[in-house]
């Protein structure tokens, strides 16, 4: 299938690792000009790397998106670098996991910063100049988390259930602008923020993390993890003109560990 993706400028935030890197070298691959976003420039550095031996060339941003001022600096360095901004994937930014008995009032305080200000920033920025050329699409990649309540990561859920209610919300305003804005909701995911989470409660439970590992896998009727790539796919989709009349939809991927609605 030929998603028409190709020449088109696709910025990725959290685009050094995880979900984020698996993005930007899905939209890569489909001939986008393609930017990603760190905090971080060694993140940055080392995915321009790994990237470039995949004979991919991509332009790099560092950026703090917990502030306005650098999301909207961020937007304006793309477009001169690159050009207009045609597809916005929002992949910055995790929550910290807490112990129930470690939460207090900075936890819900930093968690909105890692996750909703983050893309709320990066979707006001970007979101403008989409709106202003009547053609636009913002994927954002949330969580179940927003879903499903864990009393490992309240801070973290509360952020993606507002994030929910930003993109549809978006989704309605934007609509009659020529944006769209849709959302994927991943479950747990093969990398280095699900071994951390691991470790945590292997840590909780006093038991290994190959143990909560196979644990949580048999509870997934997949039997497994998704991996980053699966859910670069989706997002190659919901960007692409072949999701034309895709708007304000959040799509689960889990597995089919939650039977809900």
């Amino acid at each position: 299938m030929n998603l028409n993706l190709e020449s088109k400028v696709v910025l990725v935030t959290g685009g050094s690792k995880g979900i984020g890197l698996a993005c930007a070298k899905a939209f890569l691959a489909e001939g986008a000009r393609v930017a990603i976003v760190s905090r971080a420039r060694e993140n940055l550095d080392a995915a321009q790397l790994y990237l470039e031996g995949e004979d991919f060339s991509v332009y790099t941003c560092p950026a703090n998106l917990t502030e306005a001022s650098e999301a909207e600096l961020m937007a304006g360095m793309v477009e001169n670098h690159l050009g207009p901004i045609d597809i916005l994937i929002n992949s910055a930014g995790a929550a910290k996991r807490y112990p129930i008995q470690e939460l207090n009032s900075q936890a819900w305080r930093d968690a909105m910063d890692a996750k909703f200000f983050t893309y709320t920033n990066a979707a006001d920025a970007v979101g403008r100049r989409m709106v202003g050329r009547k053609q636009g699409a913002i994927v954002n990649i949330i969580g179940l988390g927003g879903k499903v309540a864990s009393s490992l990561h309240l801070p973290g859920g509360a952020a993606n259930s507002a994030l929910m209610l930003v993109t549809v919300g978006l989704a309605q305003a934007y609509g009659r602008e020529g944006v769209r804005v849709n959302a994927i909701n991943p479950n747990t995911t093969t990398g280095e923020r699900t071994n951390v989470k691991i470790s945590l409660e292997a840590n909780l439970r006093n038991i290994s993390e190959s143990q909560v590992l196979a644990e949580h896998q048999a509870q997934i009727p997949m039997g497994r993890y998704a991996t980053p790539e699966e859910i670069a796919n989706v997002a190659l989709f919901l960007a692409s003109d072949k999701a034309s009349y895709v708007t304000g939809a959040i799509i689960p991927m889990d597995g089919g560990l939650y039977p809900i609605i």
